[in-house]
């Protein structure tokens, strides 16, 4: 009984004197003291950034005059070609019932002009003889020629129908040629592929995209709370996510009137002319970022945007403030543009006032270097 009596004399009193270390070891931490920092006079640049992409100002899309199975390809996906070149050849398959009818009507355009023939040869010997008028005579040579012209367009319709134009034609339409001088992006058709005309009913099948890459534009979205602050004109630092190390230069030319909603906010397309080099290599579809400056103010009175605070019940932005050796007094302050890092004072402090900055310890501090006295 001893023993354990000795035992259990020996845990009280070995943990009243744990208790009694611990309390003088968390009564002796040092107090929590804190960096302050100097308001400073710096230029604050607001800016904004528009994603999107760069892509050709004009993208001409080549469609055949006539319907038909691509019968030849000249060019290929990234070519360059000059207005006028030949892109592809198409071969006629005509319509078996559109032939069959123009045959038909070649035909018939024959027998009539048979008949006019008698009837002019008649006619005219008649006006010779004096037996007729010359008025008379005249309706029956104005028939016969008509229908000569007659016989001529049906014969022609049907050229056209078996292949494609007329013989002697300077510029066939089944040869596909480019109209204006660029880069050949697309080719979305293949040998033996059939393809559809363009006519006011039917957009026709596109043979070949085109574009010239040395003119180009930036395509981006901004935010609806930034579009305000956009004007045409306005300078553009283009990056590409393609072209490390290179910025381009642009001037901001549209704005949309109109917002789209996307994911929950109001977005507004822009769009910027690019300025290139005769060197510059840029690809259509590129991936881009466009840097705008919303708003610039140089050598003003600021200070770092972490140190500001705001009042929970009003918004007010405050900062504290050293009155003596880390003693703080909160001042309520004004402030101007942010550029994300630092923000312009308006009112509230002047150049001299330490500024506390919140929430660091002194071994934290020192070990990151926060803070200037």
């Amino acid at each position: 009984m001893k023993i354990v009596r000795y035992i259990i004399i020996f845990i009280g009193v070995g943990g009243i004197l744990f208790a009694s270390a611990y309390f003088i070891k968390t009564n002796n931490k040092s107090k929590n003291t804190y960096k302050t920092e100097l308001p400073e006079r710096r230029n604050i640049i607001k800016k904004t950034v528009a994603t999107g992409k760069v892509i050709p100002e004009d993208e001409i899309e080549i469609k055949p005059q006539i319907s038909g199975i691509v019968d030849k390809l000249y060019v290929e996906e990234g070519d360059l070609i000059k207005n006028g070149d030949l892109i592809a050849k198409i071969k006629v398959v005509p319509n078996e019932q559109a032939l069959n009818s123009s045959k038909g009507r070649l035909e018939r355009a024959k027998i009539n002009l048979e008949n006019a023939q008698i009837e002019f040869n008649r006619n005219k010997s008649l006006y010779n003889d004096n037996v007729i008028t010359k008025r008379e005579f005249e309706t029956v040579e104005l028939n016969y020629n008509q229908s000569k012209q007659e016989v001529s367009n049906a014969y022609a319709d049907l050229q056209i129908i078996k292949l494609g134009s007329v013989g002697g034609s300077s510029i066939a339409n089944t040869n596909i040629r480019s109209t204006i001088d660029g880069t050949v992006l697309e080719i979305p058709v293949k040998l033996g592929q059939q393809v559809t005309e363009s006519n006011n009913f039917n957009p026709g099948t596109t043979i070949a995209i085109i574009a010239d890459l040395k003119k180009m534009i930036f395509e981006g979205k901004v935010d609806e709370s930034e579009v305000g602050k956009l004007k045409n004109g306005m300078p553009l630092d283009i990056n590409l996510g393609a072209v490390q190390n290179q910025k381009f230069n642009a001037n901001l030319r549209f704005i949309a009137p109109k917002g789209n909603e996307e994911s929950g906010a109001v977005k507004f397309k822009i769009e910027g002319v690019v300025y290139l080099d005769s060197l510059d290599v840029v690809r259509a579809g590129y991936s881009a970022n466009a840097s705008m400056i919303l708003e610039k103010k140089d050598s003003v009175l600021s200070i770092s945007e972490s140190v500001v605070q705001y009042d929970r019940k009003t918004g007010q932005s405050y900062v504290e403030i050293e009155i003596s050796e880390q003693k703080f007094e909160r001042k309520d302050i004004l402030t101007g543009i942010s550029d994300g890092i630092n923000v312009e004072v308006l009112s509230g402090i002047s150049e001299i006032d330490k500024i506390k900055i919140w929430n660091i310890t002194e071994p934290y501090e020192e070990e990151r270097g926060f803070g200037k006295n």
